[in-house]
């Protein structure tokens, strides 16, 4: 399987993230993409190619140009005004305030967060904007040879909205890549997300729509991150009714148990009929990953990818979650490999 992969992740090289009210050396950090590489090379998955070069066109088919332009200019911004820490909000636009959007950089970043954990660096949009382009490079092979490439992307993009940063995402590449396949005549794409966080942006982008289905397994977010989305009564609106579906699993969930989920979104997508396939690959599904709380086991993830690979369709794997663990490159390629081995 071809892997795309660019060294620019490097430049999101964040020092601080909020949690349980300290800051704290980000969770998602370069290491995790490293991991990842060792072991696409380690088994000769397949060929590892730069990204090509996009224009901003396809992210903004997702993205509002005003938060685009935000994500470009925040750090610098952000030290004109001379703080000497990252950029990281204070204040949100809860319920009962006002949604305009402020001149000053810390009212821009309390606007457009979706969660204020997340913070932004020097560096943080050219990682984001090449991120954008590994999934699009990878997205255009895809197309071209009706196959499976996996884009080994960072930072990740799920909880990207299309206008929201947060939950360590800028760009929303699973959803910039779905768009990219339609735009170039599908008619209609399944995003299969099976990270153990909701991906909330992604639904949100797609959710009046029908012809991008979007199907979710992860932590109930009762009990899990990002807590305001991912219930299994969110079935899409208006014409997209019926073309959402959440699977909501519990803390300690093991495979079997989220098989059967996994199985349901299968059927969903086969009765679906798509043109492509995109899947949103967080492997923090883990039993020792550290932030957050399935129980799936390395071999699991070879397991599913076999159930992945008999939709038999064009697919493209879009890296995700999982963090600093030396299992993250194990348990990706595991899935791959599952895959591959159909």
């Amino acid at each position: 399987m071809l892997t795309v992969y660019s060294s620019d992740h490097e430049l999101r090289n964040a020092k601080t993230e909020l949690y349980g009210g300290q800051l704290v050396p980000p969770f998602e950090c370069p290491e995790r993409v490293q991991y990842v590489l060792e072991r696409v090379i380690q088994v000769g998955l397949g060929e590892v190619i730069p990204p090509e070069d996009f224009s901003i066109d396809p992210i903004y088919r997702i993205h509002d140009p005003g938060f685009i332009e935000f994500l470009q200019g925040c750090w610098a911004e952000w030290q004109a005004e001379g703080f000497k820490g990252e950029a990281i909000p204070t204040v949100v636009p809860t319920r009962g305030m006002q949604q305009r959007i402020p001149n000053h950089i810390d009212g821009k970043l309390g606007y457009y967060a979706m969660a204020i954990e997340t913070s932004i660096s020097e560096g943080t949009w050219p990682a984001a904007r090449a991120s954008a382009n590994v999934a699009l490079t990878a997205q255009s092979r895809v197309n071209q040879s009706q196959d499976a490439a996996f884009a080994l992307c960072r930072p990740p993009g799920h909880h990207a909205a299309g206008d929201l940063f947060g939950g360590y995402c800028f760009i929303n590449n699973a959803a910039v890549s779905a768009q990219a396949f339609i735009d170039q005549g599908a008619r209609r794409v399944a995003v299969l997300d099976v990270d153990f966080h909701h991906g909330n942006g992604t639904q949100s982008i797609f959710y009046d729509r029908e012809d991008v289905m979007f199907l979710s397994l992860h932590g109930d977010p009762k009990e899990a991150f990002p807590h305001f989305l991912g219930y299994n009564d969110e079935l899409g609106a208006g014409i997209g009714e019926g073309f959402n579906h959440n699977y909501p699993l519990g803390p300690n969930t093991g495979y079997d148990v989220w098989q059967t989920a996994l199985e349901h979104a299968c059927n969903k997508i086969r009765n679906y009929a798509p043109d492509a396939l995109v899947i949103s690959l967080g492997v923090d599904t883990f039993e020792h990953d550290p932030i957050s709380f399935f129980k799936l086991t390395s071999d699991d993830f070879k397991r599913y990818g076999g159930l992945i690979a008999a939709l038999n369709l064009p697919t493209l794997f879009i890296m995700e979650g999982g963090y600093a663990v030396e299992e993250i490159g194990l348990n990706t390629v595991n899935v791959l490999s599952g895959f591959e081995n159909r």
